[in-house]
């Protein structure tokens, strides 16, 4: 999964799986290898008390998935073909309404964006991390969303309590807008540093792909080179 770091609980800790606790779960996320490594860190269930119980790639896979195995949590990714994780919960959104089985949403992104944190939990999700945490760390956080809180890495939820304390609506970036989920991505990994190498590691996609989300960003935006690219993305406060 990555380098440890943690995730921050409202409410009291779920108990350890270890003493018997079960959760039924999920996976959403287009990348099929990033699905099979979480499988991997948290699906054994004797030892996690994790069972994966499905996975989707895309949003009409996912509500077609959730809505025929109504686990406890699904794990959603932020970006997905077909409309986004936000997509996925306003087409499950009766689901997440059930008192009677709830199904709860955790998103599990590499985005740690503003927008996309405050997007999904406006749209219902329970909690949101990114894809730096550590297999036992989201454990827990699934079991915390089982029970009804809410969990984010650690940062994130200062988003969240900004966005809500305020009665002002965001404003609207028309250049931005004129983006996609995924060069929006791209921008944000260009203007903190990263090389093309590292961010086709990062999103799990080629480096000619990044090269030609680069170009579609700098077209789009009117720009000339990467460092115009890191100078209006820090203007916006996107780094």
């Amino acid at each position: 999964m990555g380098a440890p770091t943690g995730a921050t609980a409202v409410g009291p800790h779920a108990t350890d799986a270890a003493g018997g606790r079960r959760v039924r779960v999920v996976l959403v996320d287009d990348h099929r290898m990033f699905r099979t490594g979480v499988q991997a860190e948290i699906g054994e269930t004797e030892r996690t008390g994790v069972e994966v119980v499905g996975e989707a790639a895309d949003v009409d896979q996912a509500v077609t998935v959730i809505t025929a195995t109504r686990p406890e949590v699904v794990l959603l990714d932020v970006h997905l073909p077909g409309g986004g994780g936000v997509e996925v919960l306003r087409r499950c959104a009766p689901l997440m309404a059930d008192a009677r089985q709830p199904v709860r949403f955790l998103a599990l992104s590499v985005s740690d964006a503003a927008e996309d944190v405050i997007g999904v939990i406006r749209g219902g999700a329970r909690g949101y991390v990114t894809k730096t945490i550590t297999g036992t760390d989201l454990v827990d956080s699934i079991f915390r969303v089982q029970d009804g809180d809410a969990v984010f890495s650690p940062r994130l939820a200062g988003f969240v309590l900004d966005a809500f304390a305020s009665t002002d609506a965001p404003p609207v970036d028309e250049d931005l807008d004129r983006l996609t989920q995924r060069e929006r991505e791209v921008l944000r990994l260009i203007a903190r540093g990263y090389a093309y190498k590292e961010i086709a590691k990062q999103l799990f996609i080629s480096v000619k792909t990044v090269e030609s989300h680069v170009s579609a960003v700098l077209r789009k935006l009117q720009l000339s080179n990467r460092h115009e690219l890191t100078r209006w993305a820090t203007a916006r406060r996107l780094v």
